[in-house]
């Protein structure tokens, strides 16, 4: 074998190298692109539970006629709160995003007892 022959031959070794080198250096970009993708999603996903659960814990405060005229669904800033009354004295409150109104994100139970009405 020639001295051309064996310069040819690394130079095409180097080549390949230099493809797969630089195939995983992609993937690795990807890889840190998704991740950091990832960590808004979840930042942002934080944020909107964060207000959920002040809504959610400002309905549960309410009394049992401030439920009462809230019972459906109803927009309150960028949610939906949607209260039902399944028993008496009983109230659902769900707190879902307008994104998605079939998915309730959370979702409480509570009781207001019936206030006798003075005679």
């Amino acid at each position: 074998m020639t001295l051309r022959d064996e310069r040819g031959t690394v130079l095409l070794e180097v080549l390949v190298a230099l493809l797969i080198l630089s195939m995983a250096g992609m993937a690795a970009v990807q890889l840190v692109a998704a991740g950091l993708n990832s960590e808004f999603d979840s930042r942002r996903r934080e944020q909107v539970l964060a207000t959920e659960e002040r809504v959610l814990a400002a309905a549960t405060l309410l009394t049992q006629s401030e439920l009462d005229q809230r019972i459906g669904r109803h927009s309150v800033g960028e949610l939906l709160i949607d209260v039902q009354r399944p028993e008496r004295g009983l109230y659902r409150i769900a707190v879902v995003q307008r994104e998605w109104p079939e998915i309730e994100d959370l979702v409480t139970v509570t009781y207001r007892p019936e206030v006798p009405r003075a005679p």
